[in-house]
């Protein structure tokens, strides 16, 4: 018995078909075949059922097939450890990051991942926060930095990298400076500008807008935070963002709080697993890059 034999089993077992398990193992259906008689054989017993069209387990195969699921899996794991202590870990790597982000900690951990693990092929994609978690959940990205409302998503793991409340931006001579305290209800008159939704900021503003029944006017929307500030500084709206993206813009624009919101925006990685050696790697990059933050 060897583990190319376990895998046929396992992938006959779950296809229910010679010729579909044979594609799926990338060898012929003689081969496939030829390989299940010979572990029946040494088993002693038949393991499928082979009279009906679909192929079906007998009392023997299903006997048989969590423990062949769980050889295969440890011999897996058993190849992981050894890459990892010898650090070669290899693979793909998919990384999301929500759209505008100018976080640099989120490269600086990219470049240090690529220097100690060269095999690994790394792919960045871009897109909102909904949907790179959507990506991780079904596993088409193996780890994202996205933006959410009030707490990471409980079904996945979290690393919060910034939590921030919501902060309206407006130049100088914007009639919203003469208030001493800024409220939601003070915004409703005025054009905003904002990120769209499917991002974490957008999340928190309209939350809190549907507690108190507003209804603002969305007037332009842009994915970057400094795009945002720009418009807001040409007097097209009054900017909604958090304090740490208006940083750069303070020699323009006047920031206030709002005060009546207390949902914070976070800034966080989140991942699905970390049975991959390459995504383990990638999350002790992470921490040392954005200074060791607490997990979430």
């Amino acid at each position: 018995m060897d583990l190319r034999q376990l895998e046929y089993f396992v992938a006959v077992a779950e296809e229910r078909n010679f010729t579909r398990a044979a594609e799926r193992v990338h060898i012929s259906q003689s081969g496939v075949s030829a390989q299940i008689r010979q572990l029946e054989r040494e088993l002693g017993a038949e393991l499928f059922d082979r009279s009906a069209r679909a192929v079906t387990l007998t009392v023997a195969g299903k006997a048989a097939l969590e423990h062949a699921r769980a050889t295969l899996a440890a011999a897996k794991a058993v190849g992981e450890a050894v890459d990892e202590v010898s650090d070669l870990v290899r693979g793909r790597l998919t990384v999301g990051m929500v759209i505008g982000c100018t976080i640099t900690p989120l490269f600086d951990a990219l470049a240090a991942f690529h220097r100690a693990h060269p095999g690994v092929e790394i792919s960045l994609v871009e897109d909102n926060s909904d949907r790179l978690t959507e990506g991780v959940r079904e596993g088409s990205v193996d780890l994202a930095l996205i933006g959410v409302a009030h707490s990471a998503p409980e079904d996945l793991e979290a690393l919060t990298i910034i939590s921030e409340r919501l902060v309206v931006a407006v130049p100088p001579d914007h009639p919203l400076t003469k208030k001493r305290r800024i409220t939601l209800r003070d915004l409703v008159d005025h054009p905003i500008v904002c990120m769209p939704p499917g991002t974490g900021l957008r999340t928190v503003f309209d939350r809190a807008c549907a507690a108190q029944s507003l209804e603002p006017s969305i007037a332009l929307q842009a994915s970057a935070a400094d795009a945002i500030a720009d418009l807001a500084a040409r007097g097209l709206g009054v900017a909604v963002l958090s304090e740490s993206m208006t940083a750069d813009h303070r020699d323009r624009l006047t920031v206030h709080a709002i005060v009546d919101v207390g949902i914070p925006a976070l800034l966080a990685l989140v991942w699905k697993s970390t049975h991959s050696p390459a995504v383990r790697q990638m999350l002790a990059h992470s921490r040392r890059a954005f200074g060791g933050p607490a997990s979430a």
